[in-house]
């Protein structure tokens, strides 16, 4: 090949390479889209969260609104608690949920109600309720999709049952159970959130 040939595919070479794809533009933001599922999870033992709030997704500021993505492993539970200010409107995405619901007691006894949630049922936890759900499959994950009609992070606005046993003396428990105060002793006394768990 002479000198002028190959410069010549040289040239075409070096054509093609600098008339490569140009790299992607970035995909623009919307101020009415939020990536739920791509955000960053907070990740427990059992499970994990994702949130879309007022913090993170400004245009739910002052519309009293949130919504979150919670996955549970097999032998995930979240936590037993209640909402003083706000409800909660549950859509199960996929696998099986077991709920227990407590409300109050105006013929004497308790109103409680135990039951399955399956995919593409929806379960509505009146405000002030105590109730929690853990995963009914002993082979897949649990997603369910909670909204709240508050603009609170969650879990900010909950008042989750391990804080709530813990911030009573060990004493009035022992009283109001009708038990000695030693069966309460193993039980820690952290006053803290758990949110998810895992049975052991």
């Amino acid at each position: 090949m002479g000198v002028a040939a190959a410069a010549a595919v040289a040239a075409g070479v070096n054509g093609k390479i600098a008339q490569a794809e140009p790299a992607k533009a970035a995909e623009p933001q919307h101020s009415h889209v939020f990536k739920l599922t791509s955000s960053k999870p907070t990740v427990f033992d059992g499970g994990d969260l994702r949130g879309a709030h007022h913090q993170n997704f400004p245009v739910l500021e002052g519309q009293n609104g949130s919504v979150y993505l919670i996955r549970l492993e097999v032998g995930g539970i979240r936590e037993p608690h209640w909402h003083p200010v706000a409800w909660e409107l549950n859509f199960v995405i996929s696998g099986q949920a077991k709920w227990t619901m407590l409300g109050t007691h105006p013929s004497g006894n308790y109103e409680q109600d135990e039951f399955i949630a399956e995919a593409g049922d929806l379960v509505f936890a009146p405000t002030g309720q105590f109730h929690y759900f853990e995963n009914a499959s002993k082979t897949e994950p649990l997603q369910v999709l909670a909204m709240f009609n508050t603009s609170s992070i969650e879990p900010n606005d909950d008042i989750g049952i391990v804080g709530t046993l813990n911030s009573i003396p060990r004493d009035v428990l022992a009283a109001t159970f009708g038990v000695p105060e030693s069966a309460f002793a193993a039980i820690p006394k952290d006053v803290k959130p758990v949110v998810i768990t895992r049975r052991k």
